[in-house]
């Protein structure tokens, strides 16, 4: 029996499948026509329309706390949203659950926030850790969002990644006892966390 090697399409000059990778006027228009329900809980990651995990009880508590907690401390500085689109590129549109961006007085009601809009994105992940740490994270820096935090509520901690060069974050911090944390772009703007993780 001959055995076939992974490679061997290659060797032959044979080509792989192309992989059609929608936009987000593609992914909008899905909507528009009905093929995604205006309230389905998926994302646009590269092209690729991605089903987000059920919110449970802890991830609801852990963002609506986190929300109050930003609303009171950016005041009129940023902008803050809870669990909506954020446009990075032609063919991306994550929803991360809280992000805080620049306070555009130019912005049209219907203008969604981009990438430059960013400050810092917030993921709260209970059973999807490997997707948020392996490949949102990742793809945030990518896309030149400045700082991420991502609270492990599995683990019962917070992560923050900062230090954006090129494309991947240079100084990735963890601690299960997040306290006063400053929030980038933004003068003398700080949070605190304490409190805000499950505990045993």
């Amino acid at each position: 029996m001959r055995t076939v090697t992974a490679d061997e399409p290659t060797i032959r000059g044979e080509q792989p499948p192309h992989r059609h990778r929608i936009t987000v006027e593609d992914y909008h228009r899905m909507t528009e026509v009905g093929v995604l329900t205006p309230h389905a809980r998926v994302e646009l990651i590269e092209g690729e329309i991605v089903d987000l995990a059920p919110r449970n009880d802890a991830h609801r508590r852990v963002v609506m706390r986190l929300d109050a907690l930003l609303l009171q401390a950016v005041g009129g500085q940023a902008i803050v949203l809870c669990q909506m689109p954020l446009r990075l590129g032609v063919d991306c549109e994550p929803e991360p659950d809280l992000a805080v961006v620049r306070a555009r007085p130019d912005a049209q009601p219907s203008e969604r926030p981009t990438g430059p809009d960013a400050l810092v994105l917030i993921e709260v992940s209970d059973t999807t850790w490997h997707y948020d740490h392996d490949l949102k994270v990742p793809f945030y820096a990518r896309h030149g969002v400045p700082e991420v935090w991502l609270f492990d509520l599995s683990r019962a901690t917070a992560h923050f990644f900062r230090g954006l060069a090129e494309d991947h974050y240079t100084d990735e911090t963890a601690t299960d006892r997040p306290g006063l944390t400053f929030l980038p772009g933004l003068t003398d703007v700080a949070v605190d966390l304490s409190g805000l993780l499950p505990t045993a």
